[in-house]
Protein backbone atom coordinates (compact mmCIF):
# COMPACT_ATOMS: atom_id res chain seq x y z
CA UNK A 1 0.00 0.00 0.00
CA UNK A 2 1.61 3.19 -0.85
CA UNK A 3 0.91 6.37 1.50
CA UNK A 4 1.34 9.85 -0.38
CA UNK A 5 2.83 12.20 2.42
CA UNK A 6 3.32 15.81 2.64
CA UNK A 7 6.97 16.81 1.80
CA UNK A 8 7.29 20.20 2.84
CA UNK A 9 5.56 22.51 5.46
CA UNK A 10 4.17 24.48 2.84
CA UNK A 11 2.52 21.43 1.46
CA UNK A 12 1.14 20.60 4.87
CA UNK A 13 -0.63 24.13 5.02
CA UNK A 14 -1.60 23.60 1.64
CA UNK A 15 -3.08 19.88 2.40
CA UNK A 16 -5.35 21.72 5.09
CA UNK A 17 -7.97 21.34 1.98
CA UNK A 18 -8.06 17.99 1.79
CA UNK A 19 -5.87 17.72 -0.66
CA UNK A 20 -7.43 20.06 -3.18
CA UNK A 21 -5.31 23.42 -3.18
CA UNK A 22 -1.82 20.79 -4.05
CA UNK A 23 -3.19 19.18 -6.74
CA UNK A 24 -4.20 22.24 -8.42
CA UNK A 25 -0.91 24.10 -7.23
CA UNK A 26 2.06 24.24 -10.04
CA UNK A 27 4.42 26.56 -8.85
CA UNK A 28 8.39 26.22 -8.91
CA UNK A 29 9.62 26.40 -5.37
CA UNK A 30 11.11 29.78 -4.50
CA UNK A 31 10.67 31.03 -7.59
CA UNK A 32 6.82 32.51 -7.21
CA UNK A 33 6.43 31.52 -10.73
CA UNK A 34 4.81 28.67 -11.92
CA UNK A 35 5.37 26.28 -14.40
CA UNK A 36 3.21 24.12 -16.55
CA UNK A 37 5.52 21.01 -15.81
CA UNK A 38 5.83 21.74 -11.91
CA UNK A 39 3.39 19.70 -9.32
CA UNK A 40 3.67 19.96 -5.56
CA UNK A 41 6.41 18.06 -3.99
CA UNK A 42 5.48 14.89 -2.09
CA UNK A 43 7.23 11.76 -0.73
CA UNK A 44 5.81 8.60 -1.60
CA UNK A 45 6.32 6.22 1.28
CA UNK A 46 6.19 2.51 -0.06
CA UNK A 47 6.17 -0.92 1.51
CA UNK A 48 9.57 -1.28 2.23
CA UNK A 49 10.01 1.75 4.10
CA UNK A 50 11.77 3.23 1.00
CA UNK A 51 10.97 7.03 -0.05
CA UNK A 52 11.29 9.25 -3.09
CA UNK A 53 10.63 12.88 -3.42
CA UNK A 54 8.51 13.77 -6.26
CA UNK A 55 8.42 16.97 -8.45
CA UNK A 56 8.41 20.63 -6.56
CA UNK A 57 6.43 21.89 -3.54
CA UNK A 58 4.03 24.28 -4.02
CA UNK A 59 4.63 27.78 -2.78
CA UNK A 60 2.15 30.40 -1.47
CA UNK A 61 2.56 33.25 -3.47
CA UNK A 62 0.87 35.97 -0.63
CA UNK A 63 -0.36 35.78 2.83
CA UNK A 64 -2.31 38.02 3.72
CA UNK A 65 -3.17 39.20 6.59
CA UNK A 66 -5.83 41.19 8.38
CA UNK A 67 -6.03 42.78 11.49
CA UNK A 68 -7.62 45.34 13.38
CA UNK A 69 -3.96 45.89 14.54
CA UNK A 70 -1.64 46.79 11.28
CA UNK A 71 1.44 48.62 12.78
CA UNK A 72 2.09 46.42 15.65
CA UNK A 73 1.96 43.68 13.09
CA UNK A 74 3.98 45.16 10.92
CA UNK A 75 6.47 45.80 13.56
CA UNK A 76 6.87 42.45 14.89
CA UNK A 77 6.89 40.76 11.02
CA UNK A 78 9.75 42.99 10.10
CA UNK A 79 11.72 42.37 13.33
CA UNK A 80 11.39 38.35 13.29
CA UNK A 81 11.73 38.07 9.42
CA UNK A 82 14.03 40.69 8.54
CA UNK A 83 11.46 42.36 5.82
CA UNK A 84 10.39 46.01 5.43
CA UNK A 85 6.73 46.33 5.07
CA UNK A 86 5.74 49.50 2.30
CA UNK A 87 3.08 51.95 2.18
CA UNK A 88 -0.15 50.58 1.99
CA UNK A 89 -1.68 49.09 -1.47
CA UNK A 90 -4.35 50.31 -2.79
CA UNK A 91 -5.27 47.40 -4.96
CA UNK A 92 -4.38 45.18 -1.98
CA UNK A 93 -7.20 46.77 0.15
CA UNK A 94 -4.34 48.91 1.59
CA UNK A 95 -2.32 46.57 3.06
CA UNK A 96 1.24 47.35 3.72
CA UNK A 97 3.24 44.64 2.02
CA UNK A 98 6.67 43.05 2.38
CA UNK A 99 8.95 40.90 0.05
CA UNK A 100 10.33 37.48 1.14
CA UNK A 101 12.95 36.19 0.68
CA UNK A 102 11.35 33.02 -1.55
CA UNK A 103 9.37 35.15 -3.69
CA UNK A 104 6.66 35.14 -1.87
CA UNK A 105 4.85 38.49 -0.53
CA UNK A 106 3.22 38.97 2.89
CA UNK A 107 0.47 42.02 3.65
CA UNK A 108 -1.25 42.98 6.47
CA UNK A 109 -4.20 45.45 6.36
CA UNK A 110 -7.06 46.34 8.33
CA UNK A 111 -10.67 45.19 8.03
CA UNK A 112 -12.27 46.73 4.78
CA UNK A 113 -15.73 46.59 6.10
CA UNK A 114 -17.31 46.00 9.96
CA UNK A 115 -18.03 42.36 8.97
CA UNK A 116 -15.11 41.49 7.90
CA UNK A 117 -12.79 39.19 10.54
CA UNK A 118 -9.49 39.20 11.34
CA UNK A 119 -8.21 36.49 8.93
CA UNK A 120 -4.02 35.22 7.83
CA UNK A 121 -5.02 33.90 4.45
CA UNK A 122 -2.88 31.91 1.80
CA UNK A 123 -2.73 32.46 -1.78
CA UNK A 124 -1.51 29.79 -3.40
CA UNK A 125 -0.43 30.47 -7.80
CA UNK A 126 -2.92 28.40 -9.64
CA UNK A 127 -2.29 28.29 -13.31
CA UNK A 128 -5.84 28.13 -14.18
CA UNK A 129 -8.32 29.38 -11.29
CA UNK A 130 -11.66 29.09 -12.84
CA UNK A 131 -10.75 25.37 -12.43
CA UNK A 132 -9.18 25.82 -9.03
CA UNK A 133 -12.58 27.50 -8.04
CA UNK A 134 -14.41 24.05 -9.61
CA UNK A 135 -12.59 22.00 -8.03
CA UNK A 136 -13.38 23.93 -4.73
CA UNK A 137 -17.33 24.23 -5.31
CA UNK A 138 -17.04 20.21 -6.00
CA UNK A 139 -15.55 19.60 -3.18
CA UNK A 140 -17.86 21.54 -0.78
CA UNK A 141 -16.01 24.97 -0.65
CA UNK A 142 -18.01 27.78 -0.61
CA UNK A 143 -17.09 30.63 -2.95
CA UNK A 144 -16.86 34.10 -1.22
CA UNK A 145 -15.14 35.74 -3.58
CA UNK A 146 -15.12 34.65 -7.02
CA UNK A 147 -12.58 35.20 -9.48
CA UNK A 148 -11.64 39.13 -9.55
CA UNK A 149 -8.83 40.86 -10.79
CA UNK A 150 -6.39 43.00 -8.77
CA UNK A 151 -4.89 45.51 -11.33
CA UNK A 152 -1.94 44.33 -12.86
CA UNK A 153 -0.75 42.06 -10.08
CA UNK A 154 -3.26 38.89 -11.36
CA UNK A 155 -6.51 37.83 -10.42
CA UNK A 156 -7.64 36.55 -7.37
CA UNK A 157 -10.19 34.12 -5.66
CA UNK A 158 -11.28 33.15 -2.19
CA UNK A 159 -13.15 30.32 -0.90
CA UNK A 160 -14.43 28.35 2.44
CA UNK A 161 -13.48 24.86 3.22
CA UNK A 162 -13.78 22.89 6.20
CA UNK A 163 -14.29 26.54 8.47
CA UNK A 164 -10.71 27.83 6.59
CA UNK A 165 -10.43 31.02 4.18
CA UNK A 166 -7.99 29.33 1.11
CA UNK A 167 -7.10 32.01 -1.82
CA UNK A 168 -6.32 31.40 -4.77
CA UNK A 169 -3.82 33.72 -7.54
CA UNK A 170 -3.33 33.67 -11.01
CA UNK A 171 -1.04 35.95 -12.53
Amino acid sequence: MNTRVPFSVRTVVLASALGLVPALCSCAPGSGRSSPNDSPARVEVRDNGAARRESNAASIHYLEIVTPKVEETCGVLARIYDVRFGDPVAEAGNARTANLKDGGRIGVRAPMHAGESAVVRPYVLVQDIEAAVREAEASGGVVIVPPMPIGEQGVIAIYFLGGIEHGVWQR
